[in-house]
């Protein structure tokens, strides 16, 4: 993990970054949860979401529990290496977040709400880390994949730090930009708490609602 002299995680330069390669991770594309399509295409109509809120395997199971959501996947997004492995990413020389792809149906719930989700699922204010987890793969983060998800996130994030400094709470951390290329992450990541009931979350929200 790079360090900077503050002894904070700090991203990599581009130049600087792990070369990666061009095969793709070889998945099975078929959730374990609800067996859906993990992999495009998706049902007409459809739309996806991401989202970087620390430890990808707890932030996966808040959205595939949600009404509406068709699926849900893990990977890893915004950074440098071209289809970085779990280990890679885990060094912070890859630049890369820790996220979920989320595909919901618009019909039965709202991008509002899956932010909703978001924000009062983790702690935003942390920087590079979540919890006890430290390193730039557990930032924050939103990436949309429209100028409507745009709006609704950057709208969202001033609602909700007026929340979080009326309980007392730091500056929002979190970095809202166009959504990178997404790559999926081994299968043993998806759907990691179903496969392991009792496996690691570190998750955990301020108690401050958004709405």
């Amino acid at each position: 993990m790079w360090f900077s002299p503050k002894n904070e995680p700090e991203m990599p330069e581009a130049g600087g970054a792990l070369q990666g390669r061009a095969e793709k991770m070889p998945i099975s594309g078929v959730h374990y949860v609800n067996g859906s399509k993990m992999i495009a295409p998706f049902p007409e109509g459809y739309e996806e979401a991401l989202f970087g809120l620390g430890c990808f395997w707890g932030a996966e199971r808040k959205f595939w529990q949600a009404e509406g959501v068709y699926t849900t996947a893990v990977g890893y997004a915004a950074g440098y290496t071209p289809n970085p492995t779990y280990e890679e990413t885990c060094t912070g020389r890859t630049g890369h977040n820790e996220v979920v792809l989320v595909v919901f149906d618009p019909k039965k719930t709202s991008y509002d709400n899956l932010l909703k989700l978001f924000w009062e699922g983790h702690n935003p204010t942390q920087g590079m880390k979540q919890g006890a987890d430290v390193g730039t793969q557990y930032r924050s983060g939103i990436y949309v994949y429209s100028t409507a998800q745009e709006k609704a996130a950057k709208e969202s994030k001033v609602m909700f730090q007026q929340n979080l400094s009326d309980a007392g709470h730091n500056k929002i951390t979190t970095e809202i930009i166009s959504a990178p290329e997404f790559y999926y992450a081994e299968e043993y990541h998806q759907q990691y708490l179903a496969k392991n009931p009792n496996g690691y979350c570190g998750l955990g929200g301020t108690g401050v609602r958004l709405f």
